[in-house]
């Protein structure tokens, strides 16, 4: 099964699609723009069933097959949301909205999914029913636990469900995979520390705060250097650095730490958290402040299936030849909440080339449009190799 024909056909609809979602990017939960868009269009397509607002902004769209002996159900899934990142791509249908753009691709994978949805809904060349699942509030919301949370998987009988992100660096009409853990946990840090406030001129009149700050900063990378396992996979991120006050000669009584904490075992989790809260704590009492440690667990590791995972490489191989198939690439260390999904009904991930363009989560980059029909086939390649027409 190579490219599809028809969706061929498609790409030049898909990529409209594609722009216009670029140029109207929503953040989160607040995608009621491009969630309207995906209805109208599913509802447009035919599909059989579609239900909005799951998972508060979520879309689904149901597609029945020319027949249901089988009684299978596959879902897809393809998340919807932007980056609150000013674009600095200088494109003709670059965002019309300040501070917020398409950084990550999710433009490209909701007009992907619109394709596929559109060609099976033409052809229902297959045996069971197709979920077309569109997912707000993957950049940090959770919403793919939110739509799993509302129920979806029981309401629509979902027994399986397949998701895919374009990969910058990996070329257009290739893909990659593994089984097993594959996007790492992401966990959300935040430290408060409460010293003494002083003159900048007298700082033996207080305890300095960003002195005990930037202790910690540096302390945590030892987790990943002394106390993991070096052949196991553990990074600390602390992304910003906050004090209370602006003025050059003021020692602030407050400083606020952010950071990531992104673990693929649950045994090295909970040692990173541990480790965290004592390092963060001890070295301020050792100052003499006081360090308060917000440790929330947030995005679980995302595993795929070894029985769903051979079946999505025999899938991808028959689109774009086993050559441009890779099986086994190394676990990422980013976050992917389609793993709360996962963890509700087996399936797989994949990573589709995006060819050589800026990293996602850069102000420069964009989805490739010329990776459609490859995306595309492989969704309809799922439905229709996973539930063959008889």
């Amino acid at each position: 099964m190579p490219l599809i024909n028809r969706i061929a056909e498609l790409h030049a609809d898909i990529t409209a699609w594609r722009r216009d979602i670029h140029e109207n990017p929503e953040l989160q939960f607040d995608t009621h723009r491009t969630s309207a868009l995906v209805a109208d269009k599913l509802r447009e397509f035919g599909c059989d069933e579609v239900k909005t607002g799951i998972g508060q902004t979520g879309v689904v769209g149901v597609i029945k097959g020319k027949q249901n002996h089988s009684g299978k159900v596959i879902g897809l899934r393809a998340d919807m949301d932007a980056l609150p990142i000013p674009e600095a791509t200088g494109l003709p249908y670059a965002s019309k909205s300040p501070g917020k753009m398409h950084a990550c691709g999710h433009d490209g994978h909701t007009a992907m999914l619109l394709g596929a949805a559109q060609y099976l809904a033409e052809t229902r060349n297959f045996d069971g029913t197709a979920v077309v699942i569109f997912q707000p509030a993957e950049e940090g919301g959770g919403g793919g636990r939110e739509m799993v949370n509302d129920g979806m998987m029981e309401a629509f009988g979902i027994q399986e469900v397949y998701g895919m992100h374009n990969w910058p660096g990996l070329p257009v009409g290739q893909f990659a995979i593994r089984p097993g853990p594959f996007f790492a946990a992401a966990d959300l840090l935040d430290i408060r520390i409460k010293g003494k406030g002083s003159h900048a001129a007298k700082p033996h009149d207080g305890i300095d705060t960003t002195l005990v700050g930037a202790q910690i900063v540096v302390a945590l990378q030892s987790i990943a250097s002394r106390a993991a396992d070096p052949l196991k996979s553990v990074v600390v991120s602390i992304t910003s650095f906050e004090t209370e006050s602006n003025a050059y000669n003021v020692i602030p009584e407050n400083v606020h730490l952010r950071g990531t904490v992104r673990t693929l075992e649950p045994e090295v989790r909970d040692l990173a958290e541990d480790h965290i809260k004592r390092i963060a704590q001890n070295t301020a009492a050792a100052f003499g402040a006081t360090a308060e440690v917000n440790y929330e667990r947030n995005y679980p590791v995302m595993v795929n299936a070894d029985a769903e995972t051979d079946f999505a490489v025999q899938v991808a191989k028959s689109i774009a030849g086993d050559q441009n198939v890779q099986e086994n690439i190394s676990p990422v260390m980013g976050g992917e909440d389609f793993a709360f999904m996962l963890n509700a009904r087996p399936g797989s991930y994949i990573l589709c080339g995006n060819g050589d363009t800026a990293m996602v989560h850069h102000p420069e980059y964009n989805f490739n449009d010329e990776a459609i029909p490859a995306g595309c086939s492989y969704w309809a390649g799922l439905i229709e190799q996973g539930m063959p027409a008889r």
